[in-house]
């Protein structure tokens, strides 16, 4: 049996020089060579920290340290390519798998990919792929747009003899977040789930649960069931987005009994407001990048909010005892409150506002500017010892502290009616004959904030 002991001991001398012969081998050496010609195909500057192969398991390359872009708009930490060994001699090589760890890009190099991903018009019709890649995993992504950032997430997909992704999944590491993406001839299916999520830009808003399906093109991206639970409250609707020219947002919503304590000061910083919300608001914008479509989104709806509260100013006591400086602070309840929002360029138009609570009821509109100041004029009656009093009061002040002053004729028929039936009663009684005397010899409209 010693021809079985000398095979053995050759196998185990050969494996020893396959494990130990890739750290012989001067990869590092062949860095600038592939720099140079990965820079010519991005057309932008790449940098490589190491080479590594390695055979055991199986057959594979590591390489360390990969950054894109002269301000390193894309870093990868480690890439790991495993080939078919079996391919290697053949027209098409095949990568059975890429995993890439730690990927992270800016805004301008997601532009640069979509770039080179763009078909060139101008060539000639493309040849059999010389590489054939079947596997890619990319672990603890974060794309960094500005002050945002996604992730970390992961992301795997499959990809198909002609090189096009069969399905892919998106998934958060703390899993409050999966997407699965599967193709479809042309098109590919998008099945959104996502659990206690917190949305990544914009308003920080908490998704008890969130469902999205729909369908996505290489120029437009259809949403047409979005389903939400979130603050108590439900919202349903569809959005459609479309990248071939600019970018275009557009979409609608139903929601329905969403309590708005703490979501109100997210959309609008400084707004103090509680109840349960209604709305069905329509949606759109236009833009040149995504960082633009925030300034360029337009909104309008109905809405009405049952059993709240506005915080920052009393309604009520600024009818009733009228102050040439103007009141602020204290709070308003209601029972409900309705009106039209327009929203655009930032600013705020709430028009055919109506508030009512027990002895009182308010009409009118406010304006909010960009700069959250306010303006405009409500009328609010209100019942004293029996007598209901109609006052105007002008809006002023910003959304953090608001302030309600009366109009002149306001504050002059209250003056005499103090004066003649004492403050109070006889206060809100002058108040509402300067009201009616300001309108039958006119009055001056506020003027809207420039947009």
């Amino acid at each position: 049996m010693k021809w079985l002991k000398r095979i053995l001991v050759a196998l185990a001398v050969l494996l020893v020089i396959v494990v130990a012969l890739p750290f012989f081998i001067p990869l590092n050496k062949y860095i600038p060579q592939i720099e140079k010609e990965a820079s010519a195909q991005f057309k932008e500057p790449v940098s490589i920290r190491s080479i590594r192969l390695t055979v055991l398991p199986l057959p594979h390359v590591t390489v360390d340290g990969i950054t894109l872009g002269a301000t390193d708009d894309i870093k990868l930490g480690k890439v790991l390519v495993t080939p078919d060994v079996f391919s290697l001699l053949q027209p098409t090589r095949v990568i059975k798998s890429i995993e890439i760890d730690s990927l992270a890009m800016t805004q301008k190099g997601i532009d640069k990919i979509l770039a080179l991903a763009k078909p060139d018009a101008a060539k000639l019709p493309q040849q059999p792929p010389q590489v054939r890649v079947e596997r890619v995993r990319f672990n603890n992504v974060r794309i960094n747009f500005g002050k945002t950032i996604f992730g970390p997430f992961d992301v795997r997909a499959s990809i198909n003899s002609t090189g096009e992704a069969e399905e892919a999944s998106i998934s958060t590491q703390d899993g409050k977040l999966r997407v699965i993406i599967k193709a479809d001839e042309s098109k590919y299916l998008i099945d959104a789930s996502a659990k206690a999520w917190t949305l990544p830009a914009g308003p920080a808003l908490v998704f008890d649960e969130l469902a999205i399906k729909g369908v996505v093109t290489s120029s437009d991206a259809n949403l047409g069931d979005i389903r939400a639970k979130l603050y108590g409250g439900t919202a349903i609707g569809k959005t459609t987005i479309s990248w071939k020219k600019g970018l275009k947002l557009s979409g609608n919503l139903d929601i329905k009994q969403v309590e708005m304590k703490k979501i109100a000061s997210m959309l609008s910083p400084g707004t103090r407001v509680s109840g349960k919300l209604s709305a069905k608001p329509v949606f759109s914008a236009s833009a040149t990048s995504a960082d633009q479509l925030r300034n360029a989104l337009r909104l309008e709806t109905l809405f009405n909010v049952q059993d709240g509260v506005i915080h920052g100013v009393d309604i009520q006591k600024a009818a009733t005892s009228p102050i040439k400086q103007g009141t602020t602070g204290g709070e308003t309840r209601f029972e409900h409150l309705s009106g039209r929002l327009v929203m655009e360029h930032n600013g705020y138009r709430f028009t055919q506002l109506k508030i009512s609570s027990g002895v009182l009821a308010v009409d009118g509109s406010v304006n909010v500017s960009p700069k959250k100041e306010l303006s405009g004029r409500i009328n609010a009656q209100v019942t004293v010892l029996s007598a209901s009093a109609n006052v105007p009061l002008n809006v002023a002040g910003t959304v953090a502290a608001p302030l309600l002053y009366p109009t002149g004729g306001t504050m002059a028929g209250a003056a005499v009616g103090t004066a003649i039936l004492g403050p109070g009663f006889g206060t809100s009684v002058g108040a509402k004959i300067g009201g009616w005397a300001e309108g039958l010899f006119g009055k001056k409209e506020d003027k809207k904030p420039k947009e």
